[in-house]
């Protein structure tokens, strides 16, 4: 193997797209990993691998000890949009970039949230069993309602949340947006509301959507005291990530009728145990973070995470996908 070549670690659900990217040059040796590899066995392929020059990854966590056993990183990738999972400060210290796959998955998260709104507004569930059940005759005790006319509010007004704007409008719905960081001229161009003060918003919303990073400052965001803010007629869809709405605090309120129902992809831990309390609950429908991958995500994601890694190697980095802009030049 020549000595110039560039080490990359990816994990084993990177697309056959993503990898003829990479394989198609001849400086490149990829080296596969599993997706949720322990930390421990993580840091021991890349110290036997050493030097390694570049990362996709999945869920598996990044930092200092990984760097350190990489000796030589200079790219790392995420194939999604999150990166919780990942020490910033730690890869802004050896100047490595940390690239996410852009707007790869925004459509299919949108979609979910979307979806996750239908299901529980038109009773889905409990639809299907008063058919599968033979308790036709119950149906109009538990009439499902319509989207159309209500009030959704909107945490968060990035690449995934606006587009479920989108989404929203065009099911003719009031949208209202919560999001300190953009401006209201772009909140009010795409034709929703802006929602300056989270509190004041939440008495009005018939939906809470959650479309907002995991940071110290949205930990528990919706916290007792907001979830029970919201319309007792509301529902609450979280396809974010698990933490920013306290799991106690939404089962007490699930429970005791203060709002009337919930949508979870992602949670406090994952994969959540057997028996977690909000699954016994009838108001609460859930899936295990798959929101941004779908088929098409997958390979979307895939893909640009390829083009991140090259582009980072041939010296031009893809600058709107890099998260910790400070160790741009």
């Amino acid at each position: 193997m020549a000595t110039n070549k560039k080490k990359i670690f990816v994990t084993q659900t990177l697309s056959r797209g993503a990898r003829a990217l990479l394989t198609q040059r001849d400086d490149i040796e990829l080296v596969e990993f599993p997706n949720l590899i322990s930390t421990p066995d993580f840091q021991t392929m890349l110290r036997e691998h050493a030097p390694v020059h570049g990362v996709a990854l999945g869920a598996t966590r990044f930092g200092e000890p990984e760097l350190e056993a990489s000796k030589d990183m200079k790219v790392v990738t995420r194939i999604g949009v999150g990166y919780d999972a990942v020490d910033v400060p730690a890869l802004s210290r050896r100047k490595v970039p940390l690239l996410v796959a852009g707007t790869a998955n925004s459509p299919s998260v949108a979609e979910q949230a979307l979806f996750m709104m239908l299901v529980l507004a038109k009773r889905a569930q409990e639809m299907h069993a008063c058919v599968t059940d033979g308790k036709w005759a119950d149906r109009l005790g538990m009439l499902p309602f319509d989207l159309y006319g209500k009030t959704v509010l909107i945490i968060g007004f990035g690449r995934i949340g606006s587009r479920t704007a989108k989404r929203c409008l065009a099911m003719e719905m009031n949208v209202l947006v919560f999001d300190p960081y953009k401006s209201a001229d772009d909140i009010r161009g795409a034709g929703c509301e802006v929602a300056s003060d989270l509190d004041a918003a939440l008495p009005r919303a018939d939906f809470v959507t959650i479309h907002c990073p995991k940071t110290p400052e949205t930990v528990s965001l919706f916290n007792a005291a907001r979830i029970g803010a919201m319309k007792p007629t509301a529902y609450l869809i979280n396809t974010a990530r698990g933490g920013i709405v306290d799991e106690k605090a939404l089962h007490a309120a699930l429970s005791s009728g203060k709002i009337a129902g919930a949508g979870l992809d992602v949670f406090e831990q994952e994969p959540p145990p057997v028996g977690h309390a909000l699954f016994a609950l009838p108001n609460v429908i859930t899936a295990p973070h798959v929101a941004g991958v779908t088929v098409e995500a997958v390979d979307r994601m895939s893909e640009q995470t390829a083009r991140n890694i090259l582009s980072v190697l041939d010296g031009d980095p893809i600058r709107i996908n890099v998260i910790n802009q400070d160790v741009l030049g």
